[in-house]
């Protein structure tokens, strides 16, 4: 049979005796300790503590960014030149009838007169009213003066003078990696004139919208969303080298239109006052949207013809299908916006010169600028 014995009670201790106990084993090892570190822990566990101060390299220094700099500078100078557009259009449906729907952009002025330039979807069509803001808080109804939805570019006025405007740069003289920046309205006219900031990504993309192709764009991680079309994205220099116009859905890829091929449009309506776009009659391809269409053919400079028009200047000049452009008035063409250009800043019934290639063999021929069909 098993005992079971009952156990002891315990005699409870002193807790002061075991706190002071306690606090002189913490004392005798503090001072064991101080006398051993620096003959064992430091230099065989440790390295030694540096006692020198202000030793080259060990001093973390932040430096402010150029890129911070240039961005403010870039936001002052051309802010004041950035409008806000907001349009009202018609709107008809099948099932409510027709409404009236309000749109917000941007645009930037590029003369004093009141000449704006921004996208052709901005203003739109159908539109009832056409309002622009300005900086100093005014608001004033805009003329849209000309547009062409293949660039989706146009160009409006406001009936005031003595405005704020930006100044033009080259985007025909812009590098990957160039720092861009973009002003517009994001979201609409609550969040306007947000500057956002990042680089050239790419140069003469071409990408498809909505079934359509635009072609020979700057590409840019600078932040381009809903309302900052018709906005500028502007060099390092605080010029203008496009007009923002589309985001794709993957992240930091914005587009612009290169302001070289609107320069010409903004020049005949300021010396002008209209702008009637000439015509040479032909359809072309450049190496870059080439490969959106399934074909062998193969491109290593100028543009490829693939239509002429039946009484164009083109034809008459005895351009044919599968031509190979080089020169227009001895100015290299290698890309379809570049050929936009030259020919802008051309009239109706003026003559060009064109140089081409036809199986390999160089020709040269003249002809006489139609009035856009």
């Amino acid at each position: 049979m098993e005992q079971y014995n009952e156990p002891r009670p315990r005699k409870r201790g002193n807790g002061f005796a075991y706190f002071a106990v306690g606090l002189i084993g913490a004392i005798i090892g503090g001072f064991i300790m101080a006398a051993l570190a620096p003959y064992y822990i430091y230099g065989k566990i440790l390295p030694y503590p540096d006692t020198e101060q202000n030793v080259p390299g060990q001093q973390i220094i932040i430096e402010p960014k150029e890129d911070i700099s240039i961005a403010g500078a870039v936001a002052k100078k051309v802010m004041p030149s950035v409008v806000g557009i907001s349009i009202i259009t018609l709107q008809r449906d099948l099932f409510f009838g027709s409404r009236y729907q309000e749109g917000v952009g941007s645009g930037v002025i590029v003369d004093p007169r009141g000449y704006i330039v921004t996208n052709s979807h901005v203003v739109g069509n159908n539109r009832k009213k056409l309002t622009v803001y300005l900086i100093d808080g005014r608001e004033m109804e805009g003329t849209v003066l000309w547009q062409d939805a293949g660039l989706d570019l146009a160009v409006l006025k406001v009936d005031v003078s003595n405005l704020p405007t930006a100044d033009l740069g080259d985007s025909e003289n812009i590098g990957v990696g160039d720092t861009a920046i973009a002003i517009g309205n994001p979201l609409g006219l609550r969040f306007e004139r947000t500057v956002t900031q990042g680089i050239i990504s790419g140069l003469n993309r071409s990408i498809m919208v909505e079934q359509s192709i635009m072609e020979d764009l700057i590409q840019t991680d600078a932040a381009i969303n809903p309302g900052n079309s018709g906005g500028p994205l502007i060099n390092s220099k605080g010029e203008i080298i496009g007009i923002n116009t589309v985001k794709v859905t993957a992240e930091g890829l914005g587009f612009a239109i290169p302001i070289n091929v609107i320069k010409p449009v903004i020049k005949h309506f300021v010396e002008d006052g209209v702008f009637n776009p000439p015509y040479l009659g032909i359809y072309t391809l450049d190496r870059e949207i080439v490969g959106f269409y399934e074909t062998d053919i193969v491109i290593k400079s100028g543009l490829y013809i693939h239509e002429v028009v039946k009484g164009s200047s083109a034809e008459k000049a005895g351009i044919k299908e599968g031509d190979i452009i080089t020169h227009i008035d001895n100015t290299e063409v290698n890309t379809m916006l570049k050929l936009r250009s030259v020919l802008y800043y051309k009239k109706p019934g003026e003559t060009v010169s064109i140089k081409y290639q036809r199986d390999g063999n160089e020709f040269e021929a003249e002809a006489v600028l139609q009035g856009n069909q």
